[in-house]
């Protein structure tokens, strides 16, 4: 009843965490989110001048926050990415009928929710990095290793935001703190390789001069205050970020791709090295939702992939369907766009694995050690490096699975399996079309070496896919949109009233509402450099692939 009211009433998602750094320096309910930025600046945190010191301990107390943020608390995470790229990447499905099934998840676009991607961004990320950019002891100067971390998790962050967007407000913002114009997406993506750059050479710098010093340790969640291995999330996420424009932009991807695999600090490479959020009192919004909430239940894709490949790793992601008798023991999910009854009525579908992975307090992974060796890779079948694609995929499967504390057994030479069929026993019924599918994909888990390399990309980002269960939902959808892999199950019902295509499913979430009351002519502009109308269905700038569907087989 709390989550339901909460979702009801939510305007923006101040976490319960972090209001004791944020709610005085950010009064203003984001009613205008770029119209108010330079307001974010001004300092009354109730710190006065004569606590602070010219130090790091000003600086620290923002980073916590931050960090939370990126994924933020339960209704936030929910709205942000459970509801939507979650579910669009196929790892999820409510059994929730949320207004009526008409929403999200049915491509009929809800503006509270797609705002709080919006809102979750700026004011709980961007904001507290800009009051450090501008307040009298300035991070850049003052404190550049500081500052470093700061721009990382900014373009973690972010790119988040871009990529369900497209064009955003973001020089101004960074440089002013003034927002009011949007940047093109090429922009953005240009912004974030250099302040990856500043932030590699500002570490860098600080680890050769002090290579004993963990200045940061007391406020991080990811790395306890160890520098290299910030380094190497750094030099990971550029890599990422290069294959996201790798169809629109390959001179630059490929560039910023060698950048990072050929950076001395190194990349993430065994489990060890994975970028999680863990401590400062935060627990898994993904627990919350799926046991406390009961809104949470598998998506029908990932079980027809766990299934057909007769995946080790399936016990430790996901329980075992209770209900209905027919499918009581069998591993079954529910397809995006379903028009699930009240409650319970899927309830006894698969669920993430609460015991496995999603205990009370886990850590929320960012970016983990097998989807380097997934992007490494893609960029080794593209020519890119001397390295073995096969070998690096087959490194990604390995640290998977060891991730998941699972034995690999034959899975790499696995020549036969493919996804399976789904069979949803609850329909077709009155009003309901059959949500029951056939598989769309035929490509088996083995490297085949006489394949294409279309053939061998869909191996890699199914794998990558799978390896990034069950936090990088907004990833996934990436790497689904710009490769159409892997090959998801389509919505069984569209909402969106004819916007968005079900073959080529959703590309897009459209802009806050606020953004059209509040800064009218700057969205306006932003609409126009997207290159077609503000709904789910225009492609973003990077996002070329939209050739790929393919035929839809009830």
């Amino acid at each position: 009843m709390k989550k339901l009211t909460y979702l009801k009433n939510k305007k923006i998602g101040i976490n319960a965490l972090c209001k004791c750094i944020l709610i005085a320096i950010i009064p203003i309910l984001f009613a205008g989110c770029t119209k108010e930025f330079k307001s974010y600046n001004t300092d009354s945190s109730g710190i006065t001048d004569a606590q602070l010191l010219p130090d790091y301990n000003y600086l620290g107390l923002w980073f916590p926050g931050i960090q939370q943020n990126i994924f933020g608390e339960e209704g936030d995470y929910q709205l942000c990415q459970n509801l939507n790229s979650d579910c669009y990447s196929g790892y999820y499905m409510s059994p929730d009928p949320f207004r009526g099934n008409i929403n999200n998840q049915s491509y009929a676009l809800v503006d509270g929710w797609n705002s709080d991607v919006y809102n979750m961004g700026f004011t709980q990320v961007m904001s507290p990095i800009v009051v450090q950019l501008n307040h009298k002891y300035k991070a850049p100067t003052t404190s550049p290793h500081f500052w470093a971390i700061a721009l990382i998790l900014q373009v973690q962050a972010i790119s988040r935001v871009t990529d369900y967007y497209g064009p955003i407000p973001y020089s101004k913002v960074a440089l002013s703190g003034n927002s009011t114009p949007y940047d093109s997406q090429q922009a953005v993506y240009n912004s974030f390789f250099a302040q990856l750059d500043t932030a590699v050479n500002n570490l860098q710098a600080y680890v050769t001069a002090n290579p004993n010093l963990t200045p940061f340790a007391s406020f991080d969640m990811v790395y306890s205050g160890h520098y290299k291995e910030w380094i190497k999330y750094a030099n990971s996420l550029r890599l990422r970020l290069a294959m996201h424009i790798v169809n629109i932009d390959p001179a630059t991807a490929k560039t910023q791709a060698l950048k990072a695999i050929n950076d001395p600090g190194g990349l993430l490479t065994t489990n060890i090295d994975n970028a999680t959020l863990t401590g400062f009192g935060y627990h898994s919004p993904l627990w919350v939702i799926a046991n406390s909430w009961t809104d949470l239940a598998a998506g029908a894709s990932l079980t027809s992939y766990l299934n057909g490949y007769h995946d080790p790793r399936t016990p430790a992601m996901l329980t075992p369907a209770t209900s209905p008798a027919s499918i009581a023991g069998q591993y079954v999910g529910i397809r995006a766009g379903t028009p699930v009854g009240g409650k319970p009525m899927y309830g006894g579908y698969s669920l993430p694995n609460l015991t496995a992975t999603l205990s009370l307090a886990p850590s929320m992974i960012l970016m983990n050690a097998s989807e380097v060796w997934f992007l490494r890779a893609e960029a080794a079948l593209r020519g890119w490096t001397t390295e073995s694609a096969q070998t690096d995929y087959e490194t990604g499967i390995a640290t998977s699975m060891n991730q998941w504390g699972v034995p690999i057994g034959s899975y790499l030479s696995d020549k036969t399996s493919t996804q399976a069929d789904y069979v949803d026993p609850l329909t077709p019924q009155a009003g309901v079309p059959n949500a029951s599918i056939k598989a769309m994909s035929t490509i088996t888990i083995a490297w085949d070496a006489t394949a294409t390399n279309e053939q061998n990309l869909e191996r890699i980002i199914t794998q990558k896919w799978l390896a990034n269960f069950p936090c990088g939902g907004w990833e996934s959808w990436t790497d689904y949109r710009r490769t159409g892999y892997p090959r998801l199950f389509p919505v069984v019902v569209n909402n969106s009233g004819g916007t968005i295509s079900t073959a080529l499913q959703i590309r897009r979430i459209a802009y806050p509402s606020g953004e059209y009351t509040s800064n009218a002519a700057n969205v306006a502009a932003a609409v126009t450099m997207l290159g077609g109308p503000d709904n789910g269905g225009t492609p973003l700038w990077w996002d070329t692939n939209k050739g790929k569907a393919v035929p839809v087989n009830f």
